[in-house]
């Protein structure tokens, strides 16, 4: 269950923030999430400029998810093994990388604006896949290494809730300047301003102290059984399986993101700035959902509220499909972020509530491969759906499913069904 508003101080709700290195984290996840948005949102613009086919916008999402997954179990062993913070430095230089490459192959002297067509989106592709390796090894190093600058654990779910609110904020922040900056600056100099961003997140990042890894219980295990120790704790807790498996499922088929390019440019005709707002949307939702969560978490029927802000997050996805009023739509994706607000900080509350710390690196890659890579993987469903059935039925097509998946897990989980907060 989730631990109790009592089990963090319930009269200062920044408490996490008053730990100097929980600040410096957070500082770098707001400038890695910002950079990262600011270029998700210009390659997928860049591309469906140069391609003008939805599919190619799943494919961003494909390129990305495939090394995550094929990297993610091993990535969780190294996270438990070595320690973490070395890991996360040597990701955000991958990535700093690969903002550069991406700079250069839009400048001038550079491939991507040269000529249309899909035979130069290939070097894209290919810096989005390298990207994806470094946010494989990035993501269980950095959800493992949170908890260990929390000098009490019962700060955790303020923590959690905090890391959750700066990185939706950042998410606003991110396509909304990103849509600003395509227009005047253009797409090379876009790119530029998100490897500006990242740079500073490694600065930031590297003055964070080192920690030791977290003790084991027992002796070391091989990578085979160390893996297998993580899927088996995942597979071995309904509580945790239920809520990963709901949440990644609504993300797989009723995520419209990846496919608010179509939806500015040829639907509702926004333009650049317009793309920008849309992506910002769910963002702020999300983080003023989480804010209202810091102050009044979640004491009763947390699973319930869980299931109905997922079937929430699916009607509101349907409704969006058919909508035709920019100001609507955009209050839509508001609602889909409110209601995965609460799925997010459900989700990550139990799963560092139940896991112990010796097996976060483990877990959490069980965890990417279930949330972070389902989120590319959608995007490529999403863009292959359009191909087939057109943008606006694909859309109401994950809605639905979305639903359906509600309703089974609410039939089958009834440990989730019936989940309080205050008592594990």
């Amino acid at each position: 269950m989730l631990p109790s508003a009592d089990s963090a101080p319930a009269h200062d709700p920044y408490a996490a923030l008053r730990v100097p290195d929980f600040r410096r984290l957070v500082s770098t996840r707001t400038l890695l999430t910002v950079a990262t948005r600011v270029q998700g949102l210009v390659v997928s613009w860049q591309i469906y400029h140069l391609t003008g086919d939805p599919l190619a916008l799943g494919l961003i999402g494909l390129s990305e998810a495939i090394p995550s997954i094929v990297v993610s179990l091993y990535a969780g062993y190294v996270a438990d093994t070595v320690r973490r913070k070395r890991i996360v430095v040597m990701a955000l230089a991958v990535l700093v990388l690969c903002a550069a490459a991406l700079a250069a192959l839009a400048s001038p002297y550079g491939i991507g604006l040269l000529a249309k067509g899909a035979l130069y989106t290939l070097p894209l592709y290919a810096v989005i896949f390298v990207s994806g390796l470094a946010r494989g090894f990035m993501g269980p190093a950095l959800f493992s290494f949170m908890p260990q600058l929390l000098p009490d654990r019962a700060l955790l779910p303020n923590a959690i809730t905090w890391n959750s609110t700066t990185y939706q904020a950042s998410a606003v922040l991110g396509p909304a300047l990103g849509g600003f900056l395509i227009e005047p600056l253009g797409v090379a100099w876009s790119y530029a301003v998100a490897l500006g961003l990242l740079a500073l997140g490694l600065v930031q990042f590297a003055r964070i102290a080192d920690r030791p890894l977290p003790p084991t219980e027992g002796e070391r295990l091989s990578l085979k059984d160390s893996v297998l120790s993580g899927l088996r704790f995942i597979f071995g807790n309904q509580l945790v399986l239920a809520a990963l498996s709901l949440d990644m499922f609504a993300v797989l088929f009723g995520g419209a993101v990846a496919l608010l390019p179509v939806f500015a440019s040829d639907i509702l005709k926004v333009g650049a700035r317009g793309f920008g707002q849309l992506e910002a949307a769910p963002a702020i939702g999300s983080v003023l959902m989480a804010i209202f969560l810091t102050y009044y978490p979640l004491k009763r029927k947390a699973g319930l509220k869980l299931l109905w802000a997922v079937a929430g997050f699916g009607l509101a996805t349907i409704v969006f499909a058919l909508s035709r009023n920019f100001f609507l739509s955009l209050f839509l994706l508001f609602l889909t972020g409110v209601f995965d607000s609460v799925s997010v900080i459900v989700r990550s509350t139990l799963i560092h509530v139940y896991t112990p710390e010796y097996m976060k690196g483990r877990v959490s890659a069980v965890n990417n491969i279930f949330i972070g890579s389902s989120n590319e993987i959608g995007a490529f469903e999403s863009g292959t759906a359009a191909r087939l059935l057109g943008t606006v039925r694909s859309v109401v097509f994950g809605g639905l499913m979305t639903l359906l998946v509600v309703a089974i897990t609410t039939w089958k989980a009834d440990k989730l069904r019936k989940l309080e907060s205050g008592t594990k």
